[in-house]
């Protein structure tokens, strides 16, 4: 998950663009589809092109070459790097999806295309990953990447909108100190490569999913179910290399917010808090670890 906010960086023009969409004449919007759609797709080269250009300098041009290939890391960090592939690729299918509908596509086509754009882009990592003698492509990152897109797209297709929320929050551990290279050297870094204080939520619309008749329930009302693991300072438990404590795996459930059901009349407004959509709202939460329940009232 090295460019988790990049990725998200890159498709939040899209997820801010495509909103306008709504607020536009239908017959104006029709004259505008050619327009858009090529500047979808002239976007989504130019981003593709400029990522792979930019990773591989910025990144993979230090470390020595290899020919393509596959390497295992399914059982890595307890699998908190998959997690966040999955989101990563959700979050850009649902930007994706917006776009090209956006842009006047077809609803299928808008939706298919739309989203695997994340999957899409982020096979340009697993490429260069696998051209690269320090790394390798990752077939569990392949699938963590279509599973996210097929999340996105299947909620789409069924309901018109996503009900089931993925999301993302993160406390600083005390781990990160111990392996800096791998898990961040300072502020910015281990919110993006600390697997320790990250978190992982699947986020139900209760309304939508359960009370869709209840209009007097609030929309933007969540239930969130997250995953995480502590005491990882590498990428596998401690007994295969020293003695020592094992990585220990952590269930939480907690009430969240959905930002992109709350409206206001500022489309600014909107489109900051849709952005902000992907990131856990801190709330109360009940943790089980180890077999010990531990409530938190407040936990990001």
């Amino acid at each position: 998950m090295k460019f988790f906010f990049f990725i998200l960086f890159i498709f939040s023009q899209f997820n801010v663009t495509s909103k306008e969409i709504l607020d536009t004449d239908k017959t104006d919007t029709l004259n505008l589809f050619p327009t858009r759609k090529k500047i979808v797709i002239i976007s989504e080269l130019s981003a593709f092109t400029i990522s792979l250009i930019g990773l591989n300098q910025l990144w993979y041009a230090g470390y020595p070459r290899s020919k393509f290939h596959f390497i295992n890391d399914n059982k890595e960090w307890m699998q908190m790097d998959k997690l966040g592939h999955m989101t990563t690729s959700y979050y850009g299918g649902v930007a994706g999806i917006k776009a090209y509908r956006w842009a006047g596509f077809e609803r299928k086509k808008a939706i298919w295309y739309g989203g695997m754009t994340g999957s899409f882009f982020l096979s340009i990592i697993e490429f260069l990953d696998g051209t690269s003698k320090e790394w390798g492509a990752s077939a569990g990152d392949l699938l963590s990447n279509t599973l996210g897109s097929l999340m996105a797209i299947g909620q789409e297709l069924s309901w018109n909108e996503q009900r089931i929320l993925l999301k993302y929050s993160y406390n600083s551990s005390k781990y990160a100190a111990l392996n800096p290279e791998q898990l961040g050297s300072n502020y910015l870094e281990r919110p993006l490569k600390d697997y320790n204080g990250q978190t992982y939520w699947i986020s139900l619309n209760i309304k939508s999913l359960l009370l869709s008749d209840d209009r007097n329930f609030p929309a933007w009302l969540n239930i969130a179910i997250g995953h995480g693991a502590d005491k990882m300072t590498q990428p596998y438990p401690a007994s295969l290399y020293t003695a020592g404590n094992e990585f220990e795996r952590q269930f939480y459930m907690s009430f969240d917010i959905d930002l992109n059901k709350i409206k206001t009349k500022n489309q600014f407004v909107n489109s900051v808090l849709h952005f902000f959509g992907f990131i856990k709202f801190p709330a109360p939460t009940i943790e089980i670890n180890n077999g010990k329940l531990i409530f938190h009232p407040i936990y990001f």
